[in-house]
């Protein structure tokens, strides 16, 4: 496995779930982190008590559907960490509206979130990484790219598009040593979706648990990509009739 210590990671959606849990997991792996999300407060007590343990953050507050803003970012990460060595594009919105309900409006916000955000994300760190030959992109997806929940049509047609995202960037980054993969959780409690927080263990999971997944496959060696995983709770209606 790979030392990651000094290695630099942009972490977007970090201000709460599974951003923020892998924001710590990997400052504590000796990575300097770039926490990005638009509550600049949130963010700026994340990166202090990361900062107080011993680790290296700096919050970044932007709004990652916004090319400039995005842009922006990244120049200011490279201006005080160095380039990216690692992007975690987390940053996204649930939704759950029957498709005859479903306006354009929040059609349209929900791919600027979930996909419109990944893809500036990408490129930016594409662009940062193809000149050095090196780099891992991760995007965060969900179970719902393989197995859609009801009412989840804009929610399900972003995570499947990431998917092909991403094997589109791992294509294109294998002749300039960048990798790219995805990761689908299953049920874990966030903000996200209220009420999993009382689910048992056997239903949902921690962010921290997806955070230590992540966190495994960027210390993986540098010619190794991991495409795809799944993690989800074992007790999760995914798997067989229900």
């Amino acid at each position: 496995m790979q030392d990651l210590s000094q290695n630099v990671a942009i972490v977007t959606g970090a201000s709460s779930g599974i951003g923020e849990a892998v924001a710590r997991r990997l400052a504590a792996s000796g990575m300097k982190v770039a926490l990005v999300a638009r509550s600049r407060d949130k963010l700026a007590s994340i990166a202090a008590e990361i900062n107080g343990a011993g680790g290296t953050a700096r919050a970044h507050a932007a709004d990652v559907t916004r090319e400039d803003q995005v842009d922006s970012l990244f120049d200011a990460v490279r201006d005080s960490f160095g380039p990216p060595d690692l992007l975690v594009s987390n940053a996204g919105i649930a939704d759950k509206t029957p498709l005859e309900d479903l306006s354009l409006t929040r059609w349209r916000e929900v791919l600027d979130v979930n996909l419109t955000a990944a893809f500036l994300c990408c490129r930016a760190a594409m662009r940062m990484m193809k000149p050095r030959r090196r780099g891992r992109i991760l995007l965060v997806g969900s179970i719902s790219a393989l197995v859609p929940r009801e009412h989840t049509a804009a929610y399900t047609t972003t995570k499947f598009a990431l998917d092909g995202l991403t094997r589109s960037i791992a294509l294109d980054g294998r002749e300039h040593g960048i990798t790219a993969g995805i990761i689908h959780p299953g049920s874990t409690i966030t903000n996200f979706v209220p009420g999993l927080d009382r689910m048992s263990a056997e239903q949902s999971m921690r962010p921290e648990q997806v955070a230590e997944l992540i966190q495994c496959i960027a210390a993986m060696p540098p010619e190794v990509n991991v495409l795809e995983s799944v993690i989800l709770p074992i007790g999760q209606p995914f798997l067989g009739r229900g």
